[in-house]
């Protein structure tokens, strides 16, 4: 069996990363090797069930300590101290302090039989830009397991029930003890009859095996809320997988991918716009049509206006996701030069000029005045 990765290494991280870089990093992989982006590719597959795996542990405060602490050993249940898991640890040394103090414990057999939350999703979901500043309503689908209907999730025939597994007497680990100078050692692996869960089906569902589960694909219907952007995650409570021994479900979650748009800019909540203008608008000012993603609207550019000069048009942006607020509109204005000219007109435009002096520039009567101090100096 291949040795398992550093989790920090299946993410591209660092040991000692932040919890915003974990999720970062997540979502970039768990993308890139979605099975919806990579069908029927297998490694794609795995490595997607690997970045996952990754996630769960480094995501969670307490899983990540232990991890940082003593590596795999620390949140597998299948590696560790003399074959037992993590939590067989918890055994290990229960019995070492229950034989000084009186008494013993372990709360590993109970938690690997105790409900567990179903296995989280994720999916991708491409939207125009203006869904993403109006909001949307979208119907996805997802393949995944759903609880199987033939034994509304108990794995069994209608005639058959769960039993007490035979070998490990319902706890779902076989111990073996040794002792030592410093106590007595117990180890402890998962039952390899009822794979940890402490029981066993006397007669399996024939639609989903036993498993409770089956793979199908559902639709689901999501709302998409107004001022959503690139990599925002919308949370869908209970639409992952089922949980096993009584657990909730997993949780979906929609990453949402904006399609660019052929104005448009946006930073934040705040739209930007380039509007080309003519030499003749910019000198003498004029009324020009800005669009805005509602409507039309009339702005008076004054006399004089620069190349290349911003004006903003307040509320006309974006809706933020967490306040009634808009951000605002900010309109760049690009002086055009015309590249075709007829020979009246390129007469005219030089006649304007020289009827111009640097007293009507004020930047170029400034950039002459220092040269002038520059080389007469």
């Amino acid at each position: 069996m291949a040795e398992k990765r550093d989790f920090y290494e299946v993410l591209g991280l660092k040991k000692g990363a932040t919890d915003s870089e974990i999720k970062k990093a997540f979502r970039q992989k768990a993308m890139e090797y979605h099975p919806d982006r990579n069908p029927g590719d297998k490694t794609a597959e795995e490595k997607f069930k690997e970045v996952n795996e990754a996630y769960s542990i480094l995501s969670d405060p307490q899983k990540k300590d232990k991890y940082d602490r003593f590596g795999h050993a620390g949140v597998d249940p299948n590696a560790g101290f003399g074959g037992a898991g993590f939590g067989g640890f918890e055994d290990v040394f229960g019995d070492l302090f229950g034989n000084m103090f009186g008494g013993g414990f372990s709360q590993a057999g109970r938690r690997r039989n105790g409900p567990r939350k179903g296995q989280d999703l994720q999916k991708s979901v491409v939207i125009t830009f203006e869904e993403a500043a109006f909001g949307t309503k979208k119907q996805i689908q997802i393949n995944k397991y759903v609880q199987c209907d033939t034994c509304s999730g108990s794995g069994a025939e209608k005639d058959s029930e769960k039993v007490t597994c035979p070998k490990c007497n319902g706890s779902g680990e076989i111990h073996t003890s040794q002792r030592t100078p410093f106590g007595q050692f117990t180890n402890v692996q998962t039952c390899d009859k009822c794979s940890g869960s402490g029981v066993v089906i006397e007669k399996p569902c024939q639609d989903c095996g036993g498993q409770g589960k089956v793979r199908k694909t559902v639709t689901i219907s999501v709302d998409i809320p107004a001022g959503v952007d690139n990599d925002s995650v919308i949370s869908i409570k209970g639409q992952g997988e089922p949980g096993s021994n009584g657990g909730p479900e997993g949780d979906l979650y929609v990453v949402i991918s904006v399609k660019p748009h052929a104005l448009f800019a946006r930073k934040g909540y705040d739209l930007w716009l380039e509007i080309p203008i003519t030499f003749s608008q910019a000198a003498l000012g004029d009324d020009i049509i800005v669009p805005t993603l509602k409507e039309k609207v009339s702005y008076k550019i004054p006399a004089g206006t620069q190349p290349d000069t911003i004006f903003r048009l307040k509320g006309k942006g974006i809706k933020s996701l967490r306040s009634s607020k808009y951000g605002d509109l900010y309109v760049k204005v690009i002086l055009e030069i015309p590249t075709k000219l007829t020979g009246e007109q390129k007469k005219l435009i030089g006649k304007l000029g020289e009827s111009l002096s640097n007293e009507g520039y004020s930047k170029r009567k400034k950039f002459a005045d220092v040269m002038k101090e520059i080389f007469q100096s």
